[in-house]
């Protein structure tokens, strides 16, 4: 019988679950994913994690518990560093003993250390730590590892390309990822949304564990492409385009979503083809709360591109957020036709 693992359906799965699934599976796992998140889901994590952790991590907790009696270990790698020179959040770099020290009864957790701040070597160690505990063979897990490799960039390659990481993930089989760029259903063309509206362009800023959860952001992509937006998001854009245009900051970029986030803003502030910025962060985010207002500031400072912070916490309402949204797209449209003009920032 295949030794069953599993992977909660949060954080950094909206990444990098082609990898860890193939890999896996590879070394002849069996992959278990929790549920699709939901109000048991989180209101369960709310109760179990601590008060000061932001929201993404509150319903992770709820995703382990979900998982814990269905799986003879969970994975929840300590992810210290996915880039050279920068850091993830800390939170993230602690969950393993975050969920260890706060729900009880739990299997076994693999909780392997990746770190590749200072070189992408480190990799390979975590991938050999992480294969151990399935077989003794590192040709096999070399092996593995390499598919697993293939797959990702497969995923990466077709979010470029314009998909959604949860356009890929909420619609395959178990083994049946379907990578094809640009599917029609999956990118809002000028014949869907409200019938009559023009389309609209809209850069969307988040962590794809904010901007992929349908639960946490109360349906936002749903609703914007029902309002006809085509959605931009930071995964679609060139890695080296992002790396070219943060040198011309003042010092480098500490966090890794920071750096992709900022030199996106730069490059599409300059590119000037987008109607619209929509920040998407949670609250008690500390990134988030320092990298959004660079952005803010950085957007103002260089274009009359209209901007929106959303917030999104456990006590969130579904109908403050679609007044916000609303409220937005349509002074977008009024002021591309009326008040073309006015600026947006005043």
């Amino acid at each position: 019988m295949a030794i069953k693992v599993g992977i909660p359906r949060g954080l950094f799965y909206y990444r990098y679950y082609p990898l860890w699934k193939t890999f896996l599976e590879e070394l002849g796992a069996e992959v278990i994913l929790s549920d699709y998140t939901n109000k048991h889901i989180l209101d369960e994590g709310v109760k179990s994690c601590v008060d000061e952790a932001c929201l993404p991590v509150k319903v992770f907790h709820g995703h382990v518990l979900n998982l814990k009696d269905r799986v003879d270990y969970l994975f929840i790698p300590r992810l210290t560093s996915i880039s050279k020179n920068e850091y993830v959040c800390p939170k993230i770099g602690g969950l393993p003993d975050m969920v260890r020290n706060t729900i009880k009864d739990l299997p076994e957790i693999i909780n392997t250390e990746i770190n590749i701040r200072r070189s992408e070597k480190n990799m390979w160690k975590a991938v050999k730590e992480i294969g151990s505990y399935f077989t003794d063979s590192k040709f096999q897990i070399g092996k593995a590892y390499n598919k697993a490799r293939k797959v990702q960039d497969k995923f990466d390659s077709a979010i470029r390309n314009g998909r959604l990481p949860s356009d890929i993930l909420n619609s395959f089989q178990m083994n049946n990822l379907n990578f094809s760029p640009g599917r029609e259903e999956d990118r809002v063309n000028s014949s869907s949304g409200q019938r009559g509206q023009s389309l609209l362009n809209i850069l969307i800023i988040g962590h794809p564990y904010n901007l992929y959860d349908s639960y946490i952001n109360m349906n936002l992509i749903k609703k914007l492409r029902e309002n006809n937006v085509n959605l931009i998001t930071v995964e679609m854009q060139d890695e080296n385009i992002i790396n070219q245009k943060t040198k011309t900051l003042n010092k480098p970029m500490f966090w890794n979503f920071g750096r992709i986030a900022m030199g996106t803003i730069l490059h599409m502030v300059e590119k000037n083809d987008i109607d619209g910025i929509i920040y998407l962060m949670s609250f008690g985010c500390g990134i988030d709360s320092f990298v959004c207002d660079l952005i803010e500031k950085r957007v103002k400072r260089l274009s009359t591109i209209p901007f929106i912070v959303l917030t999104i916490d456990e006590h969130s309402g579904e109908a403050g957020m679609n007044t916000r949204i609303e409220a937005f797209i349509d002074m977008i449209r009024w002021r591309k036709k009326d008040e073309s003009n006015v600026s947006a920032l005043r």
